[in-house]
């Protein structure tokens, strides 16, 4: 596995160099475009708008425009902006868990220890697990600001990137109903359908099967095989009662059940 950031998390006094690891990865094929006429790959290119040609990678700079010039940035720039950010995960304080706010969490990644931080990143683990507590923290990475906050399990730290208040949309821009009348009796016979499909929530359980679905058609089709079509399966009831339709659902449950 290869590290995406190296530098080093600022708990108190204490500093522990780490390594940060992409925690996630596609589940989905990765699918090539191609030109419908003969299926050539389809490739983007960085083209200068004045001359139309290629411009390579080492020849690109970042800039930004003021009053119709563009001023040029370097990594030097944007380490002079805060240099200590480009390099130190920073502990500002912690909470717990269940105080944030599921829309806000973005990115994960794994924390590892460079071999001088070993100690300290263990005791940092430890200390996350026994408090039940997480820590909220800032750093930057590819030249932008992270909101992150670092939680423990009993193997690993784990990084997940959060996302500003700012950056969540206001509920205001929705056309969302006020007021709906709702019956006592609804309600009662709703919590009882929730009850009914209450679990544990176990993560195994649930796979990407559309993928997996997908490659049997591909597979098919490379055999000069037609897929066989499926339709989509009616669940909603043709009642438009709501509580005839919960009545329904929960009979539905308990004839699988049994």
């Amino acid at each position: 596995m290869r590290s995406i950031w190296t530098g080093a998390i600022g708990f108190g006094l204490v500093n522990i160099p780490i390594k940060l690891f992409s925690a996630t990865q596609e589940s989905s094929l990765d699918l090539d475009m191609l030109d419908k006429k003969d299926l050539s790959n389809i490739h983007f290119m960085r083209v200068n708008e004045k001359t139309g040609k290629e411009v390579e990678w080492e020849n690109i700079v970042k800039g930004y425009k003021i009053d119709d010039r563009y001023v040029v940035l370097t990594d030097k720039d944007f380490e002079a902006a805060n240099a200590v950010k480009t390099k130190l995960i920073e502990i500002s304080e912690f909470v717990k868990t269940d105080q944030i706010d599921s829309m806000l969490y973005e990115t994960p990644y794994y924390v590892a220890p460079e071999k001088s931080g070993a100690r300290a990143y263990a005791l940092l683990r430890e200390a996350l697990l026994k408090t039940d507590k997480a820590a909220v923290a800032t750093f930057v990475m590819r030249n932008k600001e992270t909101l992150a906050i670092l939680r423990a399990n009993k193997e690993v730290i784990i990084l997940n990137r959060i996302r500003f208040s700012q950056e969540i949309r206001d509920t205001k821009e929705l056309d969302i109903p006020k007021k709906a009348e709702i019956k006592p009796g609804e309600l009662k016979m709703a919590i009882s359908l929730i009850d009914q499909l209450s679990k544990k929530f176990d993560i195994s359980s649930y796979k990407d099967t559309y993928t997996e679905q997908l490659m049997k058609v591909i597979r098919a089709k490379s055999k000069g095989t037609k897929p066989a079509a499926t339709h989509m399966r009616v669940v909603h009831s043709r009642t438009t009662d709501l509580m005839s339709q919960l009545k329904a659902s929960l009979k539905s449950k308990t004839k699988k059940a049994s």
